[in-house]
């Protein structure tokens, strides 16, 4: 029991020693390509586990050098039935998604050690959070974005395609678990359902997308997805990612009213994605100097954890970091290490 109430105080302590407001990592596949990565392809980001790994581990520095306090990993479309239509065996399959949790741990583990050896620095030991895209994005068609998933995708159906990537990664050692961009009420009971039908005892948090700032993208209202979260004792926190940044003021204050969990926030940088062309759209974009400026804001309605998603970079967490490491943080907590 000892070690299940040690992981369940990973999160809270984190975001206590934090001042209570940790920074989440930002973009991954903007920064891969950014160095260069070609990463138009149905396993997006997840091509680098099998392509250029070192490269993952080095974008994951960059993000902690700039104030991350949480590393999501590169495994968001990284599923077994996508890497098995490459032609990988399942046992090669399951191997990259768990390398997609050691080369994050290998990162975070690197960069403590060389800060710690400096008393003056204001980082953190990062967590590691396994990321499990919903079902929409191994369709690769932007169904993550309208939650339109088909009369036969059933509840038990999904749990089927999450339940052995939810092992695997388990297994591989994470802090966390993020469910990201959920679109719809069905898949986040799947995800509850799982997590207690696996007894899975670390903290996870569940992430919805929105294209209206009101709802999720099945159009079902968050209280509908909320009502079912708020039964679960295993997930930690809930809120919003790759919604574009002018909706979460709102969402955080609808999110407040709706449940008492920890809420997390990491929006995209407010450009669209056409999942039929796949590429992004001109639209009104946030920079760096707008987090700074909305961050605060974000923070103060009730938001515990806040970072970037797609189209954000490093530069856009250090300015996150920055602004809400600003004040003093909460001394005297309780470390797990």
């Amino acid at each position: 029991m000892g070690g299940e109430k040690a992981h369940a105080l990973l999160l809270e302590n984190l975001i206590e020693k934090t001042g209570g407001c940790a920074v989440v990592d930002g973009g991954f596949a903007t920064q891969l390509e950014k160095h260069g990565a070609s990463i138009n392809d149905p396993l997006w980001s997840a091509l680098c586990l099998i392509k250029d790994p070192d490269l993952i581990k080095r974008v994951h520095l960059e993000y902690l050098e700039a104030g991350a306090d949480i590393l999501v990993t590169s495994s968001y479309q990284a599923t077994l039935p996508g890497f098995q239509s490459r032609g990988l065996s399942i046992e090669e399959a399951e191997s990259l998604l768990e390398k997609s949790v050691k080369i994050a741990v290998e990162a975070r583990d690197k960069f403590w050690v060389a800060k710690k050896r400096n008393s003056g620095h204001y980082y953190n030991r990062a967590l590691v959070a396994a990321s499990i895209g919903s079902y929409g994005a191994y369709l690769a068609d932007g169904s993550e974005y309208s939650g339109s998933y088909g009369v036969d995708v059933t509840l038990e159906k999904l749990k089927d395609f999450h339940r052995r990537r939810l092992q695997v990664l388990v297994e591989a050692g994470p802090d966390l678990l993020a469910f990201e961009t959920i679109p719809n009420k069905l898949e986040a009971q799947a995800c509850v359902e799982l997590l207690d039908e696996e007894n899975i005892q670390i903290p996870s948090w569940i992430c919805f997308s929105s294209v209206d700032g009101e709802s999720a993208p099945s159009g079902e209202s968050f209280k509908e997805c909320l009502d079912i979260i708020n039964k679960s004792n295993n997930v930690s926190a809930v809120g919003i990612n790759c919604a574009p940044p002018h909706f979460i003021l709102s969402l955080i204050q609808r999110f407040k009213e709706l449940t008492d969990k920890a809420i997390v926030v990491y929006p995209n940088s407010g450009e669209i994605w056409d999942g039929t062309a796949k590429k992004w759209l001109p639209s009104k974009c946030f920079d760096d100097e707008k987090f700074v400026q909305f961050a605060p804001k974000w923070r103060d309605a009730g938001a515990k954890l806040i970072g970037g998603c797609c189209r954000t970079t490093p530069s856009t967490v250090r300015s996150i970091s920055k602004v809400l490491k600003a004040r003093k943080p909460v001394s005297n907590i309780r470390q797990i290490t």
